[in-house]
């Protein structure tokens, strides 16, 4: 006897035994494929259950590339998310692939299928005076709003990433020619510019609170602690939504959204797109041409508001 479950239990042990994956991993196969395959006679004929494989208790497989569009254009009408129909359509695609190794199934659909495309997912963005708001939020007077105000200054000047924030070294600051030397993906380096506010406030930090907070310790770490450590990236995380609130921004800030703001406006302002790509370190130009949507959109909703006939 060989029916769907049976089948099922076979595959997942196949892939754990190949390939190693994880517990999580191959219970998310399970699930997905649990949910696709249904009982079948070898004639062809099925039960009322919606599925796309069809399987017998003697282990027959049947499969159609119509049963397969219809199921999927069910689940995509019904409001099922693009990611979760992808990631099913992958499952089907590796279990087929196995029956057909073993024999058990001679035509397979999931070789021409193209699956529905991800929708196109636009970074959100701060305005330009959301920006300066947020950076106006720190206290100028407290020796940790000197810190966090030169924080945020230097995320929104250079486009870095947080990660690249908090692994940033005193040596790599340049403060005669205003620029840092970042270690982005890939241990790729760059230099981004800091510009004017950026560099004064990042010179009253270190040379202030930050050499006070030392003493006679040494750290190569440009954003400390009162303690004298590195910050963390979740400390970065924690002080951009205080001084967000503080500021009365709605939603979501992090600091992937400074990282967004900065490259969306750049382009506002009319910034060619290779130097944003640089600027940000990305190796391809596609990943930086998104920033051009963003935009394109936002000069929509300008026009949608502002003209009289928007």
């Amino acid at each position: 006897m060989a029916g769907p479950s049976v089948l099922v239990d076979q595959f997942i042990d196949s892939i754990w035994a190949e390939d190693g994956l994880s517990r999580k991993t191959l219970e998310a196969y399970r699930q997905d494929l649990t949910g696709l395959c249904r009982h079948g006679a070898p004639d062809g004929s099925a039960g009322s259950d919606r599925g796309v494989v069809y399987i017998s208790d003697c282990g027959a497989v049947r499969i159609s590339e119509s049963d397969v569009l219809c199921e999927f254009g069910r689940r995509l009408q019904g409001g099922l998310r693009v990611s979760t129909i992808r990631r099913q359509i992958s499952a089907l695609r590796r279990f087929c692939a196995w029956l057909r190794r073993f024999g058990k199934l001679d035509n397979d659909p999931l070789l021409t299928l193209e699956p529905p495309r991800q929708p196109m997912r636009l970074p959100g963005v701060l305005s330009e005076a959301e920006v300066e708001l947020l950076l106006a939020a720190p206290a100028a007077d407290h020796p940790m709003g000197l810190r966090d105000r030169a924080m945020l200054e230097v995320l929104y000047a250079s486009g870095l990433r947080v990660s690249e924030l908090v692994s940033l070294e005193l040596a790599s600051v340049s403060f005669r020619q205003g620029l840092v030397r970042v270690t982005g993906k890939g241990g790729k380096d760059r230099l981004a510019p800091l510009g004017e506010d950026a560099l004064k406030s990042l010179q009253l930090w270190c040379e202030g609170p930050r050499r006070r907070w030392l003493g006679s310790r040494s750290s190569d770490a440009v954003f400390i602690s009162s303690r004298g450590h590195a910050l963390s990236r979740q400390a970065v995380w924690y002080r951009i939504r205080k001084y967000a609130a503080r500021a009365g921004i709605q939603g979501d800030v992090s600091p992937h959204k400074l990282r967004h703001s900065f490259a969306t406006h750049l382009l506002d302002h009319g910034a060619d797109l290779r130097v944003v790509q640089l600027l940000l370190g990305h190796s391809d130009l596609s990943t930086t041409q998104i920033y051009t949507h963003v935009a394109t959109a936002r000069l929509r909703e300008l026009h949608r508001r502002h003209h009289p006939r928007g």
